[in-house]
């Protein structure tokens, strides 16, 4: 008797667990809202919004959405798995003072994706921020109508450890850090960066900072006022239809690093190009004038 009773009890407990589980799994939305004067007790609806990122990811199911539904501050938040954040013409905005703004760690085996795109969305450390996006695991980053500005590190941090992957900014700014724009910090790995109609620019050290492992192409896009404009060590990049401008320096090529240059405009900084020990190759169509030390790349090829 006390067997079955035994086996009858076992049996409820698991399914209430599986009950609990079925009910936790439909709690999860494709699609989540949240708003300034929402509550994150709420179901993250259209109706009964969440009032902070952290809120809502936990109610979203992988590769859903949230959206925002008024300007507001929605708080710093670490992912942990495919999802979107997109406040496009809304402007949600992240207040990250004392911490970073975005942590991006996906990690499960499950999630074959691990992919993450921030869209319309303001990140300010208020000076004291540490990273506006630090990117630690992923396969994909995606940076629309991103701005980062005011954080004591860097505006975009990347610093793998394993694996392939691809970060993709556009339309974005990035300003008044007080370390670099962009930094890369590959451990293990490689990165494949590519930005795009974006202005970087008033970093204390360098707008574009890319070491080990790191592919990039950058076009379109205004790199001016910082320490260095863009810096490369043991990394290549290729440089088109950019703006580089009123830096200390506009274009370093350390150890190990090949720079390609097309159709840039290259002038008043304190130093054109500065090449120690890397490779800066410029095609005919850049113009470098109007530096203190316009300096001269490693060769120069005619256009095909």
């Amino acid at each position: 008797m006390n067997k079955i009773m035994f086996i009858l009890r076992t049996s409820i407990f698991a399914g209430i667990i599986l009950a609990a589980a079925s009910l936790t799994a439909q709690a999860q939305a494709t699609r989540t809202w949240v708003s300034g004067v929402g509550d994150d007790v709420n179901p993250c609806s259209r109706t009964a919004p969440c009032k902070t990122f952290a809120g809502a990811i936990s109610k979203t199911a992988t590769n859903g959405e949230i959206n925002c539904l008024d300007p507001a501050g929605y708080g710093a938040v670490t992912v942990a798995k495919s999802i979107t954040i997109d406040c496009e013409d809304t402007q949600g905005s992240i207040l990250s003072a004392g911490t970073n703004g975005v942590i991006v760690n996906i990690t499960a085996v499950t999630d074959t994706k691990k992919a993450f795109m921030l869209r319309g969305v303001s990140i300010n450390g208020a000076g004291t921020g540490i990273n506006g996006i630090r990117v630690l695991s992923a396969s994909q980053v995606t940076l629309d109508e991103v701005v980062i500005q005011g954080v004591t590190q860097h505006g975009v941090s990347l610093e793998t450890t394993t694996g392939s992957t691809k970060v993709n900014i556009g339309n974005s700014l990035i300003r008044n850090n007080a370390s670099n724009g962009i930094n890369s910090f590959i451990i293990g790995g490689s990165v494949t960066l590519a930005i795009a109609d974006s202005k970087i620019y008033a970093n204390s050290n360098t707008g574009i900072n890319l070491s080990n492992g790191t592919k990039a192409s950058v076009s379109n896009t205004t790199i001016s006022g910082n320490g260095t404009g863009v810096g490369t060590f043991n990394a290549e990049m290729a440089l088109s239809g950019c703006d580089v401008s009123h830096n200390t320096v506009g274009v370093t090529a350390s150890t190990g690093s090949v720079v390609r240059l097309s159709g840039n405009t290259i002038t008043n900084n304190g130093t054109g190009l500065n090449i120690t020990g890397g490779v800066i190759t410029s095609f005919t169509n850049n113009m470098r004038q109007g530096n203190a030390i316009d300096g001269a790349p490693t060769s120069t090829i005619a256009l095909q």
